[in-house]
Formats: structure tokens, C-alpha cells, sequence
């Protein structure tokens, strides 16, 4: 059968990572979260004090970038690829809002960005990936046999991420949560490098009104047209 390229692109919290791991799951395929490999990044800008407020120290963020080793190893027990930063598991530290907030500095640096995209294409080379983030579709795997970008309305993805961290024991409230989603969307669309723009050829799932299996089904349905048969899940 056929080992494609699936690239997810989309909004923060709109349920890009949820549909990359059902579809890789389905299909034997990687899942790679690009989204996890930024989030790695300000982590390591908060606890190496990099950050003060809003001000990042780019130049001494350049001066270790080289040497900040990011990976993904899979917890069998879990079924799920775990995010790695310089040998410790940072999978649940990362999702949390401090990290959130300081996404969006670290993420529009080119440096950064050159350094994780080259990463994420070998890690994709021979395809067989699912890979979701902001600018797979246009800068990582422009290539790819099948495109999607998903969105949904700010309240919505608000909502599911408030829950997801209260789910975990964090602590944020919705406002806060809106007011992130709100930042990180604007900061995702203007940044000067690889701003997340819809490809030409994506096929766009809104699922503010859809369930997950819904917006699963719908997926399957367009990968099936691309590879033919899709092994039962």
C-alpha cells in the first residue's frame, strides 16, 4: 500500500493533534507534533531564565540553539509519542499555559523555525508520517499527497483547551485561555516567518459542530481517495 504524507495544519486548539494521532494510529503510521517541538523551546527559554516579561534574549537563545536536543519517544504503555528535551520527558510540562504564553516569542524567529523544520523533514523522509502544526502544508512537507486545515470559532477552542488543562489539575481560567488563544492566533498569521496561511490545496474541516469520530470519518474519507484502502482501525 501506499505510504503517504498526511500534513495537518491549522488554529491553536483546534483539534490538529487529536486528528493527526487517530489517522496515524489508523493507518500504522508517525505521528509527529511539530507544535510540541515550539512548546519544547520556551520551556527551555523559561527554565534557562531567557525570558523576563514579554522580553526574550534572543542572542543568547541563538548562541545554545545548536545544542537544545528535541525528540519524540514513544510510552507503550500510554500508546503516545512523548516530547523529549535534552534527555527528560517534557510531554505534560509543556502543555501547560506558562509555556503557552511564551510560545508565541520563540516561535517566530527563523532561526527556530530553519532548525525544527529540518528536523521535522528528515523525521518525515519516506513518508508514512502524520505531521500537524502551522506551516506543514505550505513550508515543511508542501509536497504532501493530503492537506488539511482545520479551524473552529475562538470559543469553541477556548472551551476544549480549558477543559484539557483542568483536566490535568492546571490552573487558568477561560478568560485567560480565550485571551491566549487570542494572542497566539494573531502572532500565528502576522509572524514575518512562515505565517500559518491555508495551502492552495488543503481541504479545510471546520469542526466547531463536529464531533471527534465525525471529524475523523470526514478525514478517513479523503485519505481513502488517496491511497485507496484503509486498514480497519
Amino acid at each position: 500500500m501506499k505510504r503517504i504524507t498526511i500534513a495537518i495544519d491549522g488554529y491553536s486548539s483546534c483539534g490538529k493533534s487529536t486528528l493527526a494521532k487517530q489517522l496515524a494510529h489508523h493507518l500504522h503510521y508517525t505521528y509527529i507534533d511539530s507544535g510540541a517541538m515550539y512548546r519544547a523551546i520556551a520551556l527551555y527559554v523559561i527554565e534557562n531564565g531567557l525570558v523576563n516579561g514579554e522580553e526574550l534574549n534572543k542572542v543568547a537563545l541563538l548562541r545554545v540553539l545548536d545544542h537544545i536536543h528535541i525528540g519524540f519517544k514513544h510510552d507503550d504503555g500510554s500508546q503516545r509519542s512523548e516530547t523529549w528535551l535534552d534527555g527528560r520527558n517534557v510531554e505534560h510540562r509543556i502543555r501547560e499555559m506558562d509555556v503557552s504564553h511564551n510560545v508565541t516569542l520563540v516561535s517566530p524567529i527563523p532561526e527556530v523555525r530553519a532548525k525544527l523544520v529540518q528536523i521535522q523533514q528528515q523525521m518525515g523522509q519516506g513518508g508514512g508520517v502524520v505531521m500537524d502544526g502551522r506551516d506543514i502544508g505550505t513550508v515543511v512537507f508542501p509536497h504532501a499527497e493530503i492537506k488539511f486545515f482545520m479551524t473552529a470559532s475562538a470559543a469553541v477552542r477556548a472551551q476544549r483547551r480549558y477543559l484539557e488543562i483542568k483536566g490535568r489539575g492546571g490552573s487558568a481560567t477561560l478568560e485567560e485561555v480565550l485571551a491566549n488563544i487570542a494572542r497566539r492566533d494573531l502572532d500565528d498569521t502576522t509572524r514575518a516567518a512562515d505565517p500559518l496561511v491555508q495551502a492552495p490545496d488543503a481541504i479545510v474541516i471546520d469542526n466547531s459542530d463536529l464531533t471527534s469520530s465525525e471529524q475523523f470519518d470526514l478525514a478517513v474519507g479523503h485519505v481513502v481517495k488517496a491511497i485507496g484502502v484503509v486498514t480497519e482501525a
